[in-house]
């Protein structure tokens, strides 16, 4: 399956995780290039791109902090020698632990500032930075630049590590739908909604045993009776970069396994 054959792809935050497994997914299907952002890890990103290189695809590292404009404009100048941008993934994000919502001396102003910096600002830099990237010319007729947002589950139902998270999902996802007005017809944007994701992220800070609680937990209580993986997401969200979806933009997709069936209305009995 090479529906993504010839693209210039890049993906913020791609060292490890969910970002990671969006660049090996794109260049699997056929990309070019792939732009492989990370903030710190630079082992990790070298293996994200071992990785991307074995499927086909040449990589281009990237370092810089999505927070910061000028490092925004520095990741993008990594695609310019190809012209163009056919898919941005925002995957970069960040978050606070505290999954006790009811405790709100646990978070504090500094903690929205700086996930809102990262999870919110962060992306509508990136997008503004590789703007005339992703208007150039050089894809098929028809075919729109797309822009990938990874909003989350809490931006949908307010659950998630923490209020400030929750709320900082919830304005990407507004985001989503104001860019993708602002941009038509030239650039779709949509975003992909995840919930629990089986990766080293969701258990920061947390014994072997609570995870493994916690991943129980998650099988159990969701409709699909399914623990997602990054890989499982990874392909959804490269639906949204296809040619499947070019009259696609506006969209959140939720891609939870059906974690988000469990907040709605329980039927009349």
């Amino acid at each position: 399956m090479h529906d993504l054959d010839g693209f210039i792809v890049m993906v913020t935050g791609a060292s490890t995780g969910l970002g990671r497994a969006v660049a090996v997914e794109s260049a699997r299907r056929g990309a070019k290039a792939v732009v492989v952002n990370y903030a710190s890890s630079r082992d990790e990103a070298e293996r994200t791109a071992e990785l991307v290189r074995g499927h086909g695809a040449e990589p281009v590292l990237a370092q810089g902090d999505v927070a910061d404009d000028g490092d925004c404009r520095r990741i993008v100048e990594a695609a310019v020698r190809f012209g163009r941008v056919d898919a941005l993934f925002n995957n970069a994000g960040t978050t606070k632990f505290a999954p006790r919502h009811d405790d709100l001396d646990a978070v504090g102003a500094d903690d929205f500032l700086r996930l809102y910096a990262v999870n919110v600002v962060g992306p509508f830099q990136m997008v503004r930075a590789a703007r005339s990237l992703l208007e150039a010319e050089g894809r098929p007729a028809g075919l729109s630049a797309a822009v990938v947002m990874t909003a989350s589950i809490a931006g949908v139902t307010g659950i998630g590590s923490s209020v400030p998270y929750a709320a900082s999902k919830g304005a990407l996802n507004t985001m989503t739908l104001s860019l993708a007005r602002a941009l038509a017809p030239r650039i779709r944007v949509n975003a992909v909604c995840p919930g629990f994701i089986d990766t080293p992220w969701f258990g920061k800070g947390m014994p072997e045993a609570s995870i493994e609680r916690m991943r129980a937990g998650v099988v159990a209580s969701t409709p699909l009776k399914a623990a997602s993986t990054a890989e499982d997401i990874a392909e959804a969200a490269v639906f949204f970069a296809s040619p499947a979806s070019r009259h696609v933009t506006g969209e959140t997709l939720l891609v939870d396994a059906g974690t988000h069936l469990g907040f709605a209305s329980l039927s009349m009995r």
